[in-house]
């Protein structure tokens, strides 16, 4: 039987802190909030916006909620299309980004976490201290 603390319920609109990334990203799930083995961000792009090339020695996967656009694997070039509904998974180790076509909308993330996500949160939202947004 698990502990009432060992199950959070947390809400991407009051439980997050934000990354600087272009879009609006905001790590929901992450080692500042206690988790060790996983991350969960959201990631909102305008129409046309790309966001930041990502790499990570995890994999990563996406769910995409809304919108269209693709994910480009920029070791190679290929662009591969998605929209609402579909789920992209991202070797570990290799460089990606994301662009709009029209607002997009994913969550998702490495794992396990990839520190270098973080290295702008401040110290003590890091360490798992200070209250969510």
């Amino acid at each position: 039987m698990s502990r009432p603390d060992e199950i959070r319920v947390l809400r991407v609109d009051r439980d997050y802190v934000p990354l600087p990334r272009p879009g609006d990203v905001r790590a929901v799930v992450w080692p500042g909030m206690g988790a060790r083995h996983r991350s969960m961000h959201y990631v909102s792009l305008a129409a046309g916006e790309a966001g930041a090339e990502w790499q990570h020695e995890g994999e990563a996967v996406y769910y995409v909620l809304s919108g269209s656009g693709w994910f480009e694997d920029r070791a190679t070039g290929a662009r591969h299309e998605v929209r609402a509904g579909l789920i992209v998974h991202v070797e570990a180790g290799t460089p990606y980004a994301m662009r709009a076509r029209e607002p997009l909308v994913c969550v998702g993330g490495p794992c396990p976490p990839d520190p270098s996500l973080y290295a702008a949160v401040p110290r003590a939202r890091r360490a798992g201290r200070g209250e969510p947004r």
